[in-house]
């Protein structure tokens, strides 16, 4: 019940570090609780410590092994680490198709590590509305990184840019993402390119081909810029992990050096704050359409008695008294 709900208690057990506390606060927020944005109210102050890395690309380039070798890298060096594993979801449930216990069970016992999956429920952008709740509870319950990792499902996926400081942008030889690459515009998203399963043939044609790529951006950039760096990895055996760490450490120290961080989390601010308010007026509308007062000017536009637009500043006014 959601009077029986002590969110004092539960905010105070998951900065503990407490995982049932943590997994029932996402829960809430996943589930657009009624008292979410109390829940956003009791966060906000604990929060704005943990670097939230994206990382995205192409199905089939790796990313869960690569996720999974980043989080024992990133454990080996003391941090906390939080992972929201985005997925498909099932159209029948709403729930996610991939478990993340399946696919990272060798962390599932480690308790500097959580691991999270959230269905998409037919957001375009392959992120769950949710998502960035689910970052805030993590920050709060004091992990160092938080990872998000996406479906991959084409251009829409450039949305993980919304909420992450830095994001990785995954490619794998063989598969024509040099073309691909161009075509969803990751040279605008990434921050750190990985050619994964680098030990396969053609991996030097798609480094070659990023590279060439990079260059040509560069030349339409005035003023200092972060240079993506091309990071080869075989996750599956954890070889040039270490050096993806160091790239990731290296973007944010950049970032921190030209108040860029700021700049891209205030960007993050207003974005949440925007989609909030769509979601509260969309809400206020369907107030209305299951009313009679839509219907009456939806048939005066019929009657072409007024127009679509001056029958939507009707309704505009109508929300706001």
């Amino acid at each position: 019940m959601a009077g029986a709900l002590d969110l004092d208690e539960l905010v105070g057990r998951a900065r503990d570090g407490q995982p049932r506390a943590v997994a029932r606060l996402l829960s809430l927020v996943e589930d657009a609780h009624p008292r979410v944005a109390e829940i956003a109210r009791a966060l906000t102050p604990h929060t704005g410590r943990a670097r939230v890395v994206g990382l995205t690309g192409p199905p089939g380039v790796g990313k869960s092994t690569s996720t999974s070798a980043l989080l024992t890298a990133l454990r080996a060096e003391g941090k906390r680490v939080g992972v929201l594993a985005i997925d498909p979801s099932s159209p029948f449930s709403g729930g996610a198709l991939l478990g993340d216990r399946i696919r990272m069970t060798e962390h599932a016992t480690d308790p500097g590590v959580f691991i999270r999956s959230m269905a998409t429920r037919g957001h375009l952008g392959g992120l769950s509305w949710a998502t960035p709740q689910a970052v805030r509870v993590l920050d709060a319950a004091g992990f160092d990184v938080v990872l998000i990792e996406t479906v991959g499902v084409g251009q829409s996926e450039v949305d993980v840019v919304k909420l992450a400081d830095t994001t990785v942008v995954l490619l794998a030889p063989g598969m024509g993402d040099g073309i691909q690459a161009a075509k969803a515009g990751v040279l605008e998203i990434a921050d750190v390119f990985v050619v994964n399963k680098a030990d396969r043939e053609g991996a030097d044609a798609t480094v070659h081909d990023l590279k060439q790529m990079i260059s040509l951006a560069r030349r339409e950039i005035r003023g200092p810029s972060w240079r993506q760096p091309i990071v080869r990895t075989v996750a599956a055996k954890g070889e040039g992990v270490d050096d993806l760490v160091r790239a990731l450490a290296e973007h944010h120290d950049w970032l921190v050096a030209h108040d860029e961080l700021t700049r891209r989390r205030s960007a993050r601010a207003r974005d949440e704050v925007e989609a909030i308010a769509v979601r509260r007026l969309r809400a206020e509308l369907a107030d209305l359409r299951g009313g009679d007062r839509l219907a009456q000017v939806a048939e005066r536009v019929v009657a072409r008695e007024i127009d679509p637009f001056a029958a939507a500043d009707e309704l505009i006014a109508d929300l706001r008294h």
